[in-house]
């Protein structure tokens, strides 16, 4: 009687780690085996392989739509002084805003001046001017890069 070498048992056999997410690396090695493996009497049909790589393109679709959308969560995350920092130099045109009511002081008149820094103020883009005002982000009216004049 031969005996049976236990390390041919499956249950020996190393297995790789399990997990619910199937990639696209994943997908396409089922399908090559599907294709390797298969019948040569009885080929998959045609429709059956137009479906399954239909649902890869889905599937990679998808994950570039996932991969999208967590990059724009990122960058609306950023700070807003980060995000406004590329106007320090620049000049800006802004109407001049009573403080108390939010008008303008002088209408159809705009101030200009120098970025010199940008800070926040209650989640919101500040803008630091030469001449002393601050005003913030949605106040400007005009950016003008002085070096391109």
């Amino acid at each position: 009687m031969t005996k049976i070498d236990p390390s041919l048992y499956l249950s020996n056999q190393t297995r790789g780690t399990t997990g619910s997410n199937l990639g696209k690396d994943e997908f396409m090695k089922i399908l090559m085996a599907q294709l390797k493996n298969q019948d040569p009497l009885n080929p998959m049909e045609d429709k059956e392989f137009i479906s399954q790589m239909a649902n890869f393109s889905s599937l990679e679709q998808m994950m570039n739509m996932s991969s999208s959308m967590s990059q724009l969560v990122n960058n609306q995350t950023i700070s807003p002084v980060i995000q406004y920092s590329h106007l320090i130099g620049k000049d800006v045109s802004y109407n001049k805003l009573n403080e108390e009511t939010g008008t303008v002081v002088v209408p159809n008149e705009q101030m200009k001046s120098s970025v010199i820094a940008v800070s926040q103020k209650e989640g919101y883009a500040v803008l630091e001017l030469e001449n002393g005002s601050k005003v913030f982000t949605d106040e400007v009216l005009k950016v003008i890069d002085p070096s391109k004049k």
